[in-house]
C-alpha cells in the first residue's frame, strides 16, 4: 500500500509539473468600442453555417492566432476596425492550434464583443516531417505555415481573403487593399525588384539546374508574405498547396534556403504576382533577424506598417527600449498592464 501510496503521489507531481509547463495565462485587455458602418455601407451578414454563400459585400481578414503573438493580433484586429468605413462588413478568420483555443476565443469575446469572427483548427501534423530549422526559431513553428493551408481551412464561400501578419497595424481603410484587381493572378502582394534574389536561397539551390529551372523564364521579385490578397478559387483550382508543400520537401532534403515559410512562396509566385502599392506593406520594422535595430520607415505614403523582423513593439516597450516607429503601434495596444489592476 505504501509503494502504490508513494506512486500515486508521484504521478500527482508529475501532472503538476506538466500543467505548470505547457500553461501559459493569456494576457487581459480592455474591451474594444463597437465601430458602426458609414451610412455608404451595404447592410449584410455572415455565418459560417453558409459555407458555401459567396457575399461580395464581405471583406475576409485570415490571421494567425497563439498566445506568443495575441498582443500584436488584438492591436492588429483593432487597427483595422478603428480605420474601416465598415467595419461591420468585416469578417476575421483565425487560424489556430488546439492549445488555449478555447481561452483565445474568450479573450477575442470579451475584447471585441462585436466582431464577426472564427476560430479554425490548423492540424500541426500537416507541416509534421516537412519544416526545417531557419535562420530564427519563431520562423520554425508551425502556424508560421498556416498561410499555405488557407484555401483547405477556409469556407469554400470565401473566394478572395486578405492574410495579415500578427505584427502590424494598418492605418487605412482596408477596402482600398481588398478592392484591388488581382487581374488573373491567384496572390496580390507589394513586390520589391530592387532587393536581390538570389540571395534567398543557397548556392545548392542555384548549383542544381533543375530546381533553378523553376524560376527561368520569370523575373522574379521579392515579396512579403505577411500581407497577401489571395484568390481562394484559383489557388484550390491550381492546387497551390501540394506546389508550396514541393518546395518544403526539397528543402528538407537538401537544404536550398534559411527562411522559414517565405522561400516556397517565393519560388512558386515570384514574378507572377499582382503588384500591390508599398503603402501596403511598410515591412522591416522589426529590424533583420538576427538583431532587430531600430529602422525607419520607406519613402513614400503609408497604409500599413509591419514590425517584420526580430524586433516586436509590444517588447521594446515592456523592456523600455523602444524603437522611435514603435510610438505608432502603442496607440493600438489594448493590452491591460498590471498596474491597471491594482489597488494603489
Amino acid at each position: 500500500m505504501r509503494l502504490k501510496s508513494k506512486l500515486h503521489c508521484l504521478l500527482l507531481i508529475f501532472l503538476l509539473v506538466v500543467t505548470a509547463a505547457t500553461s501559459t495565462e493569456l494576457p487581459f485587455f480592455r474591451e474594444a468600442p463597437a465601430f458602426r458602418n458609414g451610412g455608404e455601407c451595404a447592410k449584410t451578414s455572415w455565418s459560417s453555417l453558409h459555407k458555401r454563400a459567396h457575399n461580395p459585400s464581405i471583406i475576409h481578414i485570415a490571421m494567425t492566432l497563439d498566445s506568443t503573438y495575441l498582443r500584436g493580433s488584438v492591436a492588429g484586429v483593432f487597427s483595422v476596425l478603428q480605420h474601416a468605413t465598415c467595419p461591420e462588413n468585416i469578417v476575421f478568420h483565425f487560424i489556430g492550434t488546439m492549445r488555449q483555443r478555447a481561452d483565445l476565443r474568450r479573450t477575442i469575446t470579451a475584447t471585441f464583443p462585436y466582431l464577426n469572427f472564427e476560430i479554425y483548427h490548423f492540424n500541426t501534423n500537416l507541416v509534421k516531417g516537412k519544416i526545417s530549422y531557419s535562420i530564427r526559431q519563431a520562423l520554425d513553428q508551425p502556424l508560421n505555415y498556416a498561410r499555405i493551408y488557407l484555401a483547405d481551412l477556409l469556407p469554400p464561400g470565401v473566394r478572395r481573403v486578405i492574410y495579415l501578419d500578427s505584427d502590424l497595424i494598418v492605418v487605412d481603410d482596408v477596402a482600398k487593399l481588398w478592392s484591388i484587381n488581382l487581374r488573373g493572378h491567384v496572390v496580390g502582394a507589394p513586390e520589391y525588384c530592387h532587393a536581390n534574389f538570389t540571395n534567398y536561397f543557397t548556392s545548392k539551390f542555384w548549383s542544381n539546374p533543375v530546381f533553378a529551372e523553376a524560376v527561368r523564364g520569370r523575373k522574379p521579385c521579392y515579396f512579403n508574405t505577411g500581407v497577401m490578397v489571395i484568390d481562394l478559387w484559383k489557388w484550390r483550382e491550381g492546387k497551390y498547396t501540394e506546389k508550396l508543400e514541393y518546395w518544403m520537401r526539397i528543402q528538407k532534403k537538401y537544404r536550398i534556403y534559411e527562411l522559414g515559410s517565405l522561400p516556397p512562396f517565393l519560388l512558386v509566385f515570384a514574378g507572377d504576382v499582382e503588384g500591390v502599392e508599398h503603402r501596403w506593406n511598410q515591412h522591416g520594422l522589426g529590424g533583420d533577424n538576427l538583431e532587430g535595430l531600430c529602422r525607419d520607415l520607406h519613402p513614400g505614403p503609408v497604409s500599413l506598417l509591419h514590425w517584420s523582423g526580430k524586433g516586436k513593439p509590444w517588447l521594446r516597450i515592456d523592456n523600455k527600449k523602444p524603437c522611435p516607429l514603435d510610438s505608432l503601434w502603442a496607440p493600438y495596444d489594448l493590452f491591460r498592464h498590471n498596474s491597471l489592476f491594482s489597488d494603489s
